[in-house]
């Protein structure tokens, strides 16, 4: 079988004692999909990797009849996670993110959507990127309950993948503010401030993705349509508890790079209190020594000590005792490094 990169459109049929996959054109499936490939005793999986061809995702919409404000927001670029039912199908678009290990800066995000009607799942992803692996390990190799449940269990199998691949960012970003912590006992730069803004900004970018899949999955779980069996209810309320477990993740490490940004400032404040006091320090030293040398560079012509013998040198050690006396000083008063 040709890598999943390489397939536009594939489609899996499969019940408690058959699988069957198969791949083809988006233009195939836009003609025979409703008329040959839906079986009443089989549960049909249909992924667009990509949404390139509307003509004949048109064309499929059309043949089962999806509403054609359905059909737009499968195109429409970033809009909201949404839920809506209709009397013969279901309409779910979420958006989905998955840890970049190119690109630390931004936060990859790809927009999926699913069509659930009887006996049938497609799903539509914007680019070839896969996040179903899992689920399709499930159908292959016959794990767990998915051959003998229905096509809104595959949904929520589905689903639960794509919010594992939250947690899998999450923990991309918690990695890298561990790796600040580390940092920032060593030094303080001006891109360790720009790293943690950049974390911020991917982590109110994950809650607003987060946000209303919460709502949309609380709204599966209260569904009344018959595309939805009672008996999967719960498992659209563990959805919901997964979102709710990324969404106090999201706030916990928000808080955690709050506290890196205060402590960023306050370890600039620090230093800058530390150079000034330095230069206080030096200015202390230095005043009763230019007092002194203003003195003795003022033009009168009798002052006793300038008559004086030594007086030059006994002045350079007046002024390196009072430079010693106030460092001892100042040593003692804890005022030099750390006491």
């Amino acid at each position: 079988m040709d890598s999943i990169k390489d397939i536009s459109c594939q489609i899996y049929k499969y019940d408690n004692d058959f699988f069957l996959i198969s791949k083809n054109s988006p233009e195939y499936f836009a003609k025979e999909f409703a008329s040959t490939e839906i079986h009443k005793d089989k549960v049909v999986w249909l992924n667009f990797h990509d949404i390139t061809d509307n003509f004949s995702i048109e064309r499929l919409g059309e043949s089962l009849s999806i509403d054609k404000l359905s059909i737009e927001d499968i195109f429409k670029e970033k809009h909201r996670p949404k839920l809506e039912e209709y009397p013969t199908y279901l309409f779910f678009s979420i958006r989905s993110a998955l840890p970049d290990e190119k690109n630390l800066f931004v936060l990859e995000q790809e927009q999926i959507s699913f069509i659930l009607g009887d006996n049938y799942l497609i799903s539509f992803q914007e680019k070839s990127s896969d996040h179903f692996t899992e689920v399709r390990e499930r159908i292959e190799k016959k794990r767990g309950k998915i051959r003998t449940k229905g096509p809104d269990f595959l949904l929520f199998r589905m689903l639960e993948a794509v919010i594992d691949n939250y947690f899998e960012v999450l923990e991309q970003i918690t990695g890298t503010i561990e790796e600040l912590e580390v940092r920032m006992l060593h030094s303080t730069t001006s891109d360790t401030l720009k790293l943690i803004e950049l974390q911020k900004r991917k982590l109110v970018e994950l809650r607003k993705i987060v946000l209303p899949l919460k709502g949309a999955t609380s709204q599966l779980e209260k569904s009344l349509s018959p595309l939805i069996d009672k008996d999967n209810h719960y498992y659209f309320s563990d959805l919901r508890e997964h979102c709710l477990s990324v969404l106090e993740e999201i706030d916990s490490n928000k808080q955690i790079l709050d506290g890196l940004n205060n402590l960023y400032y306050a370890i600039q404040g620090q230093r800058m209190n530390e150079i000034m006091k330095l230069l206080t320090i030096i200015s202390a030293i230095f005043i009763p020594l230019t007092f002194i040398a203003g003195i003795y560079g003022m033009n009168f012509d009798f002052m006793p000590e300038l008559r004086t013998k030594n007086g030059y040198y006994i002045t350079l050690l007046v002024m390196l005792g009072i430079a010693i006396g106030s460092i001892l000083y100042f040593k003692k008063r804890g005022w030099l490094g750390n006491k």
